[in-house]
């Protein structure tokens, strides 16, 4: 007796990302499975505000960096399309960002928790991130007014820095970013 074969679905690609219609949710396209998110609470989009001011202050208007936030799609493959709640692209990866996203890895990906997304933005896009060589992921918690930095050694994420809201943010890749996380989640 035969076995019955079973057929996935193919994967969904860029292309059937962007026959999706607006309707105000975030949509991301991860190794081709489809994710749903509703908007953001006001914590999140408060923080999310803060720190991109902050980022465009210290790093974008000096020209060390771009810095984009949603809805800005960042295409990692054909099956993968996100869209982090800021993307930090400097000068070397400029070549990245086309006219319709931002189409390689940037120096940068940042992740505000959402009661929706915690598990995706802790555990498949952290994975996610590393397997395209993303040099630093941030995660901020608004709840906890924290931010873990993970960055790229050899290959893989360790945690950089933690960081709470009286500490000052910054990197390595960008000297002038000096960011007090009290003006963030405040």
């Amino acid at each position: 007796m035969a076995t019955p074969t079973v057929r996935r679905p193919p994967p969904f690609t860029y292309e059937d990302y962007c026959r999706i219609p607006e309707d105000g949710k975030c949509h991301e396209l991860i190794e081709g499975e489809f994710f749903v998110s509703p908007a953001p609470f006001i914590q999140h989009q408060s923080v999310s505000a803060n720190l991109l001011r902050a980022l465009l202050q210290a790093i974008h208007k000096p020209g060390l960096a771009r810095v984009f936030h949603p809805p800005t799609d960042l295409i990692l493959a054909r099956t993968t399309v996100v869209q982090p709640d800021l993307i930090v692209v400097g000068q070397a990866r400029e070549s990245f960002i086309t006219k319709r996203a931002v189409e390689g890895p940037p120096d940068v990906v940042v992740e505000i928790l959402s009661p929706s997304s915690l598990d995706r933005d802790q555990y498949i896009k952290r994975k996610l991130y590393e397997k395209f060589q993303i040099l630093e992921y941030w995660v901020v918690d608004p709840e906890q007014e924290s931010i873990t930095v993970y960055r790229l050694d050899e290959g893989t994420y360790g945690i950089r820095a933690n960081y709470d809201r009286t500490s000052t943010l910054e990197s390595p890749e960008f000297p002038t970013l000096q960011v007090p996380l009290a003006d963030v989640f405040r």
